[in-house]
């Protein structure tokens, strides 16, 4: 039997092939399957760890069936461990407002009417996120000249590289209200000091990545433009830089949500009153733990946008550069 035989023919050879592929191998046959599993079982650990997780609390009840304790551990107005459903009911309050008596869950949180004020989740997202950007930017640029400085001047990288190392090892926690009293005595406060703090974080890894980008091509093609007589930046901008691109957004992908992390501790320890760091004190300070979980749930989603804004700026750049996206 022949393998032309083997196969199978018609509306199922062609189905073998990819042309009629049903829902279920659309849902788990790529990457949303492997994904809608991981949640899924993270959302079935999570409502099962509610009830040992607050089981200490005084407002549980000791006695009643499995069930009737779960369904109490789930409602707890301040629980050690919200559940799921929990944060994202807080999730619709702070940014839409109280849902309607007379309207169930799911229609009451598609119909949003959201209100510019200090007390929108929103809000403080976007206060946060202004001081992501702008440090983004800062230690972004600030990362390529170091690099660029350190690939082309030999001294620099015995002498700088080391320093760069060293900044990171100190916690920025301790480094957060150093630059925040300094800059305040100079009468700098608002964005610019939570926006140094994220600069000082995100432009190591663009150092780092940036380094190995412009030092990876070949040997061989180095030769090669000496050969057809470059000049210094003529290598720099149609070999170095084209080859440093994989690498340089690869380091802009982890910049971006180290740069987050910084604004979010940049606000600690002013006492802002705007940001999900002052969201994040607020509830610690209230007790408010399914506040505290909101703001953080908030934070991961704006960490999540900004890398995907970072790989869509990635794909943009290599197909404009006739890369295979």
């Amino acid at each position: 039997m022949t393998t032309e035989a083997a196969l199978p023919s018609g509306p199922a050879r062609s189905g073998a092939r990819g042309g009629g592929r049903t829902v279920s191998a659309v849902l788990f046959g790529g990457r949303t399957g492997p994904v809608l599993v991981i949640v899924a079982a993270i959302l079935a650990l999570w409502y099962a760890a509610c009830l040992p997780m607050n089981a200490g609390l005084p407002s549980m009840p000791t006695e009643g069936d499995l069930a009737a304790r779960y369904q109490a551990a789930w409602a707890l107005e301040r629980p050690v461990l919200p559940s799921p459903h929990q944060i994202l009911m807080e999730l619709r309050v702070s940014t839409c407002g109280r849902l309607p008596s007379d309207q169930p869950f799911w229609s009451a949180f598609l119909s949003c009417e959201i209100r510019w004020t200090p007390r929108n989740l929103l809000f403080h997202a976007w206060t946060t996120l202004s001081s992501t950007l702008v440090g983004f930017l800062m230690g972004g640029l600030l990362g390529i000249v170091l690099a660029v400085l350190i690939v082309h001047m030999k001294t620099l990288e015995k002498s700088l590289m080391p320093w760069i190392i060293a900044s990171q090892t100190v916690p920025i926690l301790a480094v957060a209200p150093i630059v925040i009293v300094v800059l305040g005595s100079l009468g700098i406060t608002g964005l610019l000091p939570k926006s140094i703090i994220s600069a000082y974080l995100c432009f190591f890894p663009v150092t780092i990545g940036m380094v190995k980008g412009l030092t990876s091509p070949h040997p061989i093609d180095l030769d090669l433009m000496r050969t057809y007589d470059a000049s210094v930046w003529a290598t720099f901008w149609k070999l170095r830089w084209p080859a440093a691109l994989p690498f340089l957004f690869a380091s802009l992908k982890v910049a971006i949500a180290i740069s987050l992390v910084g604004a979010i501790v940049g606000e600690l320890p002013t006492g802002a009153q705007a940001g999900l760091g002052a969201r994040l004190l607020t509830g610690s300070y209230y007790g408010q733990t399914v506040q505290i979980w909101a703001a953080l749930i908030a934070a991961a989603a704006l960490a999540a946008l900004a890398v995907a804004a970072v790989g869509l700026a990635e794909r943009v750049t290599v197909a404009a550069l006739g890369g295979r996206r």
